[in-house]
C-alpha cells in the first residue's frame, strides 16, 4: 500500500457537496456562474512554452443560451500540430527522467487545487459550456477528476512496487516501468470534464508527454483544466493542447514516427477510423502504439418479474435522462415484464411530468440542453421518425425547441418489436425505448439483451429473485464491462467501479484503475549478476 502518500492505505473518494438552498457551495457556484457568463475569454493553443493565438477562431456558446457568446477558441493548422509534437518530444527529455515522487506531487496538488480554489470555477464552466446541472457538474468536473488524480497516484505506486518475487543467488532482478518511447495522443469528449482531465494526465503521470485534442464543445472547461495543470506545476510542453479540424490533427499525429499511443473516448465510428489509420501507418512507427479507447453504448435495463416497479422507474428516470442522456453509460433500452408494465409506466410518466428543463443556473431544473446543433437535429429527427413508426408508441415526452437553446424533452418510447431500430441504435440523447415481454420469457429476453446491440458498455438487471439475478449475471457476462444489479447503469466511481466496456464499446482498459496506467508504460527487466562466471564450461561437461 502506498502509505507514503496517504494516512490510510487508499484515498477516500471526494465527498459530493449537496448545493442545497442556503449552502455556501451553492452561493459560490451561482456567483461564479454569473461572473463567467458576463465575461468573454479567448482560449489559446498550448504548444510548449507558448500560448498560441491564430487567425482561425470559433465562438463558444452555452447550449442552453445559443445567442450568448462566452468567448472564442483558436484553431490549429498542420504546422501548429507539428510544432506541438516537437515541443512534446523536447519536454520528454526532462519529464521522462523526473523522479516519480516529484511527478506524483504535481497531480496530488491538482487534486487539492480542484477540491478548493478551482472547484466553483470548474463546475460553473462545465455548467455553462456543457449545460450540466450543478449536481452533474459536481460529480463529474470536481469529484471524479479529484478522484482520478489521487487514485492514479496510488495505482502508479502499486505498479512500481510490482517486482520479481524470486532472486537467485548472486543476482538481482528488477523491473523498470519506462514511459512509452514517443508521445501519446489524447482525444477527449464533451460530456465529461473528468474524462477530458484524466485522459491526458493519466499518461503524463507515468512519464509520458501528450498531444491533447479536446472536443470543440468542451473548450470552455478545457481552458480551466489547462490553468489547473499549469498552476499545479506541470512543466510546459508535457501536455500540449491543440484543437481544430479533427481529421487534420489526427492524420498529422498518426503519420509521425514518434507516435506511441492514443487515449480516446468518443464514438465507435471515429475510433474505428483511428484504429484503421494506425494500422495503415504501422511500418512508420518506432514502436507498436498502444491503442486505448472507450466508445459507444446501447445500455440496458432488464427487469425480472420479481423486481420492484418503483426502483426500476427511478433507474430509468435517472439512468436515461440525467445530463440529457449524453453519457456513454446512459440507459437507452429497457425490457419490462408485462405484469409490471402498468406500474412502471405510471411511475416513470409521473417522474417525467415533474422534470423541469432549462438553464443550469436554475437549480430546480433536472435536465438542460443537448450539446449542439448537430445533436439537436439528430435527436429531433429520431423523435419525428418514431412518431411516424406504427410499431412505436411515444409514451411520454417527444417535444423539442431550439428557439433559445438546444432543448430536447426527455422521451420514453414503447416498441412492439424488440429488434426495432430504436432498440438497436445509439442516439446519445434523452430517448429511452422499452419493450414489454411476457413474464414467462425471461430466458428469451436475456438472449434479446445479449444479441440486440453491438455494444457492451453498461447494463443493469433488477431482480429480488437471487436465482434469476445469478442467471442473468452469468448469461450476460459479455454484454457489459460495467454490470449493475438493482441499480441504474450509470455513475461509476473511481476506486470502486473501474470503467470500460468491450465489443463495440472499446478496449476495456478500465479508466480509474491501474489496468489503464499499465498501458502507458513499457516495462524493462534488468538483471544484475553479482558474481560473473569466469569459465564457459558447465559441470556436466567434466
Amino acid at each position: 500500500m502506498a502509505t507514503g502518500f496517504f494516512n490510510t492505505p487508499y484515498p477516500e473518494n471526494e465527498p459530493v457537496k449537496s448545493y442545497a438552498p442556503g449552502s455556501p457551495e451553492r452561493a459560490e457556484v451561482q456567483a461564479m456562474y454569473k461572473e463567467l457568463y458576463a465575461q468573454k475569454i479567448e482560449v489559446p493553443l498550448y504548444i510548449g512554452e507558448e500560448e498560441v493565438f491564430t487567425d482561425n477562431k470559433a465562438d463558444m456558446n452555452p447550449p442552453h443560451d445559443i445567442k450568448h457568446v462566452l468567448g472564442q477558441y483558436n484553431k490549429a493548422d498542420k504546422k501548429h500540430v507539428e510544432d506541438a509534437i516537437e515541443a512534446a518530444l523536447e519536454a520528454r527529455k526532462k519529464w521522462a527522467n523526473m523522479s516519480w515522487e516529484f511527478r506524483a506531487g504535481i497531480f496530488l496538488k491538482m487534486a487539492d487545487l480542484l477540491a478548493g480554489p478551482y472547484r466553483a470555477r470548474m463546475n460553473a464552466a462545465t455548467m455553462l459550456g456543457q449545460s450540466k446541472t450543478v449536481h452533474q457538474a459536481e460529480i463529474d468536473a470536481a469529484c471524479e477528476l479529484i478522484d482520478f488524480f489521487k487514485f492514479n497516484v496510488l495505482y502508479m505506486t502499486e505498479i512500481y512496487k510490482e517486482q520479481p518475487l524470486y532472486h537467485a543467488p548472486n543476482e538481482w532482478n528488477r523491473v523498470e516501468y519506462r514511459p512509452l518511447e514517443g508521445f501519446v495522443y489524447a482525444v477527449t469528449p464533451f460530456n465529461f470534464t473528468s474524462i477530458a482531465g484524466n485522459l491526458p494526465t493519466s499518461a503524463a503521470l507515468m512519464g509520458n508527454v501528450v498531444i491533447w485534442k479536446p472536443s470543440r464543445t468542451q473548450m470552455y472547461s478545457a481552458k480551466v483544466l489547462m490553468d489547473l495543470f499549469l498552476e499545479a506545476g506541470l512543466p510546459k510542453g508535457v501536455i500540449n493542447m491543440v484543437t481544430g479540424d479533427s481529421a487534420m490533427i489526427s492524420d498529422t499525429v498518426f503519420e509521425h514516427p514518434d507516435f506511441a499511443g492514443v487515449h480516446f473516448t468518443g464514438s465507435t465510428g471515429v475510433f474505428n477510423g483511428m484504429y484503421k489509420k494506425v494500422g495503415e501507418n504501422i511500418a512508420k512507427y518506432k514502436t507498436y502504439p498502444r491503442i486505448v479507447g472507450e466508445t459507444g453504448g446501447k445500455d440496458f435495463i432488464a427487469m425480472h418479474p420479481s423486481a420492484d416497479a418503483k426502483a426500476v422507474a427511478v433507474a430509468i428516470s435517472r439512468g436515461a435522462f440525467e445530463f440529457q442522456g449524453q453519457k456513454c453509460s446512459a440507459a437507452s433500452r429497457a425490457y419490462i415484464p408485462a405484469s409490471k408494465w402498468e406500474d412502471v409506466k405510471k411511475f416513470v410518466v409521473e417522474d417525467m411530468a415533474s422534470f423541469k428543463q432549462g438553464d443550469p443556473d436554475d437549480m430546480h431544473n433536472f435536465v438542460s440542453a443537448v450539446i449542439d446543433r448537430s445533436a439537436f437535429t439528430k435527436l429531433s429527427g429520431v423523435i419525428d421518425k418514431a412518431r411516424e413508426d406504427k410499431d412505436l408508441e411515444i409514451v411520454a415526452g417527444g417535444e423539442y425547441d431550439d428557439s433559445k437553446g438546444y432543448f430536447i424533452q426527455p422521451t420514453l418510447i414503447k416498441a412492439n418489436d424488440p429488434k426495432n431500430w430504436t432498440m438497436e441504435t445509439e442516439f446519445f440523447g434523452p430517448i429511452m425505448t422499452l419493450y414489454v415481454y411476457d413474464d414467462e420469457k425471461w430466458q428469451e429476453t436475456l438472449e434479446l439483451v445479449n444479441s440486440t446491440s453491438p455494444y457492451a458498455l453498461t447494463g443493469a438487471i433488477f431482480s429480488t429473485d437471487r436465482y434469476a439475478a445469478e442467471q442473468a449475471t452469468h448469461y450476460l457476462q459479455n454484454c457489459a464491462g460495467n454490470f449493475y444489479i438493482n441499480d441504474k447503469p450509470t455513475g461509476a466511481v473511481v476506486g470502486q467501479q473501474p470503467f470500460g466496456g468491450a465489443r463495440g464499446s472499446g478496449t476495456n482498459d478500465k479508466a480509474g484503475s491501474k489496468l489503464n496506467l499499465m498501458r502507458w508504460v513499457s516495462p524493462r527487466l534488468i538483471k544484475e549478476n553479482f558474481v560473473s562466471p569466469k569459465d564457459y564450461r558447465y559441470p556436466f561437461m567434466e
